[in-house]
């Protein structure tokens, strides 16, 4: 996506709040905080090409992180949006010991998935923190004494951190580190051979990842305003997944392409109760047959603009 692009949508976005009612508005505020989910996923599984399941985990961990320091602490929202990143962050370079080990493939999505699944029996059992299965409930967010106790003034937040986290992620995978990923990706063995040092950039990525996905969480975290381990299940982590495939792997457009299409595609058949789920089924099925790169792929043909130098299926 070219940076005079990149710069006008979010300046587009800005007066939309004012022509959606409440309902429109949450629906929005969930696609924009699965943008940053989806980038942490897209950079490990699409710009590393390791098949990597451990994102729902750093999600979790970001969420409640962000929760627990608001009720435990009485700490403002923002001021707990980066202890959120730093943790899913450390989750994301925890997540990568089978990686380093050489563990690839279906064996190490087997382990990542495990570690998703060891953090939610994590929340369940932790009940003097977490509140265990019954969850906790998240009290209101202030952002330097403003509440943001509605989705249109959580939106501007939401927006504003997306932004941050797409352009910083979008300078790394410009540099020597987002060359490092691809090449990585193409022949680890060569990469190695070639003096790169693929160990560190596999920690980095997962870490980056973790920490990206993770305010992810923290987002999250206000916008549902309750936390239970069910909110990151297996079911979590197809839709998390979904977002990438659809959007298009290893591509800033596709991750924030799939989380829209993803949260507000089922929203439209909501009335007409199993069509949601039969629409994102559909969904899935339908891209991956007819544009396996995504549709970040169909909007490069279709402009120049959204051509990503980075971009490799």
């Amino acid at each position: 996506m070219s940076r005079r692009l990149f710069w006008l949508l979010p300046l587009a976005l800005l007066p939309v709040p004012l022509l959606l009612n409440p309902y429109q508005q949450y629906v929005l505020n969930t696609a924009l905080l699965y943008v940053p989910v989806g980038i942490g996923f897209n950079l490990v599984v699409g710009n590393l090409g390791l098949l990597a399941f451990s994102n729902v985990a750093y999600f979790g961990l970001g969420a409640y992180t962000s929760g627990v320091m608001m009720v435990q602490l009485g700490m403002p929202w923002w001021l707990t949006v980066i202890p959120a990143a730093l943790v899913g962050g450390i989750g994301g370079a925890i997540a990568s010991i089978p990686a380093l080990r050489g563990v690839r493939l279906f064996y190490l999505a087997i382990m990542t998935l495990a570690f998703g699944e060891l953090m939610r029996w994590t929340y369940i059992r932790w009940e003097a923190l977490t509140g265990g299965s019954m969850g906790m409930a998240v009290p209101t967010a202030t952002l330097f004494g403003w509440a943001l106790d509605t989705d249109r003034r959580r939106f501007y937040a939401f927006l504003a951190l997306v932004v941050l986290l797409v352009a910083i992620t979008d300078r790394l995978l410009r540099s020597r580190f987002g060359r490092a990923f691809l090449a990585i990706k193409d022949n680890e063995i060569a990469a190695a051979a070639m003096g790169i040092p693929t160990d560190r950039y596999i920690v980095l990525a997962f870490a980056w990842g973790g920490a990206v996905v993770g305010v992810g969480g923290a987002m999250f975290a206000i916008s549902v305003g309750h936390l239970t381990p069910v909110s990151f299940d297996l079911t979590e982590l197809i839709r998390q997944f979904a977002i990438i495939m659809v959007g298009g792997l290893a591509s800033l457009t596709g991750a924030i392409i799939g989380a829209v299409i993803v949260t507000v595609a089922p929203q439209v058949f909501i009335s007409f109760p199993g069509f949601d789920e039969l629409v994102f089924g559909l969904l899935i099925v339908l891209v991956i047959l007819f544009l396996p790169r995504g549709l970040a792929s169909l909007l490069a043909r279709v402009h120049p603009a959204f051509v990503e130098r980075y971009y490799r299926g």
